[in-house]
């Protein structure tokens, strides 16, 4: 992703989201993905998926679950 697709994502997500604590960080090792940090800590991934022509983003959320308790 280009450092601008990165920006307008992340300034997509802190509006729809509320929060301005979201943070997308490049993955030199996965050029079509940044990782997804919220507070610094990384919660998932964020995919940039180019289907014939129809661009769109997905985003996987991980969610341990010693974390819900």
């Amino acid at each position: 992703m280009t450092p601008t697709e990165v920006e307008k994502l992340e300034r997509f997500l802190h509006q729809r989201l509320g929060n301005k604590k979201i943070n997308l960080k490049q993955r030199p090792e996965a050029p079509d993905s940044v990782e997804l940090l919220i507070d610094d800590e990384t919660f998932g991934a964020v995919y940039r998926d180019d289907d014939e022509g129809e661009l769109c983003y997905h985003i996987q959320m991980t969610v341990l679950s010693e974390d819900l308790d």
